[in-house]
């Protein structure tokens, strides 16, 4: 028997064991900003994004893939940048000038560790703002869809709630044929739902009214509190990017499809 379609939604990785996501799609969301960075690295020309969970595995693995100037250092603790390292985790540090035709070791403080929890899926796909359509697009023939919220730190957040809502419309408006929903899936969608109502009465654009409503949430304010307001609009930028990143598990590499 074929298994029915389904979507489902977890606000943490602790909230789904690994051994749920096997054989389904995963999408990993980390919006304020590693989805976002990474898409970002990638459309700018990057060969490929190389994530690891500790800052000690980059510097290990820099040592052991050869030309150093091949090679850029990325990502963050605490939100800022680490000491040695060539870039941030700021979306707009990834320009073509700085990482095309090169490799990033990436790590950062929970979307690392969330693409870690999707090792025994069967496909993971990066999913932010920045590539809403495309990663709808690439899901659309699946049958068990997870949508896999980073958070931080081990706590809940609006951000990624707000981005797992936005993707859920949108496969749900693609694929209108039914899938069966659990209730985080719903809350998500009642939750981005509430947001384009109220651009909508406001006379805003998604973009606009996104960006301010993550002001208000524990990683917007996080950012605004070091100064990065900026990565707020780049990270509400609306399907400017036309991929989703695949992540496999089995090299350890991210890259364009």
């Amino acid at each position: 028997m074929t298994p029915a379609k389904s979507l489902s939604v977890h606000f943490l990785p602790q909230f789904v064991a690994e051994t749920d996501l096997a054989d389904s799609a995963v999408v990993v969301i980390d919006l304020l900003r590693a989805s976002t960075t990474i898409c970002q690295a990638l459309a700018s020309g990057a060969n490929e994004v190389l994530p690891y969970l500790e800052v000690g595995d980059v510097i290990q693995a820099a040592g052991q893939l050869g030309n150093r100037d091949d090679l850029i250092l990325g990502g963050e603790r605490g939100g800022e940048l680490i000491p040695g390292f060539d870039l941030g985790n700021s979306p707009a540090e990834y320009t073509a000038d700085d990482v095309f035709g090169r490799r990033i070791l990436f790590t950062t403080t929970n979307g690392t560790r969330a693409l870690q929890h999707a090792r025994l899926a069967r496909r993971v796909l990066i999913g932010a703002i920045v590539n809403l359509n495309a990663v709808a697009e690439a899901l659309i023939l699946e049958e068990q869809i997870h949508l896999l919220c980073a958070g931080t730190g081990g706590h809940v957040t609006r951000e990624d709630q707000l981005a797992a809502g936005a993707i859920a419309h949108k496969i749900i408006e693609r694929d209108p044929t039914g899938r069966a929903h659990s209730d985080s899936t719903n809350s998500v969608l009642g939750e981005w739902r509430e947001l384009l109502t109220t651009a909508k009465a406001l006379g805003r654009s998604i973009e606009e009214q996104l960006t301010i409503e993550l002001r208000d949430t524990p990683g917007g304010k996080d950012l605004i509190a070091i100064g990065m307001d900026d990565d707020l609009a780049h990270c509400a930028k609306l399907n400017s990017i036309n991929f989703a990143p695949e992540y496999d598990p089995h090299t350890g590499r991210i890259s364009a499809p």
